[in-house]
């Protein structure tokens, strides 16, 4: 199993339990258990997100540290082409001009509603707006403890589990989360049975 290869290569296993709605409950829960202080931050790097380069786990972590007054970091792309930002299962982000998190959605947004008369929001469209400001969110995050605390003690939104976005629920009882901006995309992560299939082909010669 997954706990059985970790420890294979030397890295240490924290079981936690099977009934946590998220990622983040999973994370606050080994926090408790690590006994992790307030300041520390922790980087949550999602199984879905396999070709995550290193570098941009540390940036994630430097960007909250260099953000007080948020409680989570996270990071988005620019979105190239029309079909991802009408792909639900690539989620974009909307910011503020400081760079912290309005909203995030399975949905295109922001909408170009003179560009795209079209009333379906499931209709893709051939080309983006210039300067439209569309951004691909990456799987990735960093908490401080502190706040995974809190996290773990609150209800889960209504918006979180219609958009099956588990970052919506600090948004929506008003935390901030820092979103840094890169500019190389990671290689996309695994939603589809062809993603998988690509990755494996991309990581086949350093499985053993």
């Amino acid at each position: 199993g997954i706990a059985d290869a970790v420890r294979a290569r030397g890295h240490q296993v924290c079981m936690t339990s099977p009934d946590h709605p998220s990622g983040t409950d999973r994370i606050a829960e080994v926090a408790s258990q690590r006994g992790w202080g307030d300041d520390e931050i922790v980087v949550n790097v999602q199984g879905d997100e396999p070709l995550i380069e290193p570098s941009l786990i540390r940036e994630v972590a430097q960007h909250l540290h260099d953000h007080p007054g948020a409680a989570i970091s996270t990071a988005c792309h620019a979105i190239q082409d029309c079909a991802d930002l009408f792909n639900p299962n690539i989620v974009k982000v909307v910011t503020d001009r400081e760079g912290h998190a309005l909203y995030f959605s399975r949905a295109p947004i922001p909408w170009a509603r003179d560009a795209w008369p079209t009333p379906s929001l499931l209709t893709p469209h051939s080309s983006l707006p210039d300067g439209l400001p569309a951004y691909r969110h990456i799987g990735i995050y960093a908490y401080r403890t502190s706040f995974l605390r809190i996290y773990k003690q609150l209800q889960p939104a209504a918006i979180e589990q219609f958009e099956a976005l588990e970052q919506l629920r600090a948004l929506w009882y008003g935390y901030r989360i820092a979103v840094a901006m890169v500019d190389q995309a990671p290689v996309a992560g695994v939603d589809t049975e062809e993603d998988l299939q690509r990755v494996r082909r991309i990581l086949s010669p350093d499985i053993s």
